[in-house]
């Protein structure tokens, strides 16, 4: 249960800037692998390829967006990297070393994982299902120790769950849902965070405060983001690097007002876009291009 008047978001940011200090010493003893590293990755479904040569590198504490059409191959990058689908040629490196080498275990302390599509535990209480993100770091058939329960309550109070923490999954909206995905992956408190479209059925106000609270524990607490998402003016603004994968091949990749120019948009999406200037902010709004 979440208690009244607690301070969300103190002790958790705490705790990933300690991560995030460790994560700077190894680097300053000659430890300078990026969190994901992917050479010459391929990878195929049967006999149809869905990945073709992918190159790709994210640093520690980077926040980096992947854009493309659908079935660009996007969400299995995710999952390879996550291991929930096995197999492929090339290389998949996490701080140094090759992604085989992790055991499950280990994989599911390193990465949070929010995907596109879930199922709907039905049985469980927000704040139950928000404690299996604690799972990597239990031991074999040991209840959760209060460390555990301050942790889970801190994801709740950053994703604005505190009051629903009793509530069933099965009454909650889709955008709540979604937040709770994101407040058990946050529980883990992984040192990888791979979103796959984390805010698609949330209302503009909620995209925003669930979007402010993933790129402050990127920027503040070391945490590595790789999101997966169609929203091309959000990633404009928080995005540090943008990846864009067509066809199963990286396109382009790189700041994004490169990756974003109007031009590259029409090669990567076949469809023509504006580049507009926001009136406040410091970067463009993207949207297509519609003729009456």
């Amino acid at each position: 249960m979440v208690r009244d008047g607690e301070k969300p978001g103190r002790p958790f940011m705490e705790i990933k800037k300690r991560q995030s200090r460790e994560e700077g010493q190894d680097r300053a003893m000659g430890y300078p692998a990026p969190a994901i590293n992917i050479k010459q990755f391929s990878f195929c479904y049967g006999s149809r390829e869905i990945l073709h040569e992918i190159n790709m590198s994210v640093n520690v504490g980077e926040y980096v967006s992947i854009i493309g059409p659908n079935g660009a191959g996007k969400s299995t990058v995710l999952k390879c990297i996550n291991r929930i689908v096995k197999g492929g040629q090339g290389t998949i490196e996490l701080f140094g070393r090759p992604l085989a080498s992790y055991s499950q275990k280990q994989l599911g302390s390193l990465i949070g994982y929010v995907p596109q599509s879930r199922e709907q535990p039905s049985v469980y209480t927000v704040e139950e299902f928000v404690m299996m993100g604690r799972y990597p770091h239990l031991q074999a058939f040991a209840p959760s120790q209060k460390e555990d329960e301050r942790i889970v309550r801190e994801a709740l109070c950053l994703t604005g769950l505190q009051d629903l923490s009793c509530r069933l999954m099965r009454h909650l909206s889709g955008g709540e849902r979604q937040k709770v995905y994101l407040a058990a992956a946050l529980a883990q408190q992984p040192k990888i965070l791979l979103l796959d479209e984390p805010t698609t059925h949330l209302d503009p106000k909620h995209h925003i405060e669930i979007q402010k609270i993933i790129s402050d524990i990127c920027s503040q607490g070391g945490m590595t983001v790789l999101h997966v998402t169609h929203d091309l003016s959000y990633i404009y603004y928080w995005s540090q690097k943008i990846v864009a994968i067509k066809d199963g091949r990286v396109h382009s990749s790189g700041l994004p007002r490169d990756v974003m120019k109007s031009e590259n948009l029409y090669q990567i999406f076949d469809a023509p876009f504006l580049r507009i200037p926001h009136p406040v902010a410091k970067h463009d709004i993207i949207i297509p291009e519609v003729h009456a």
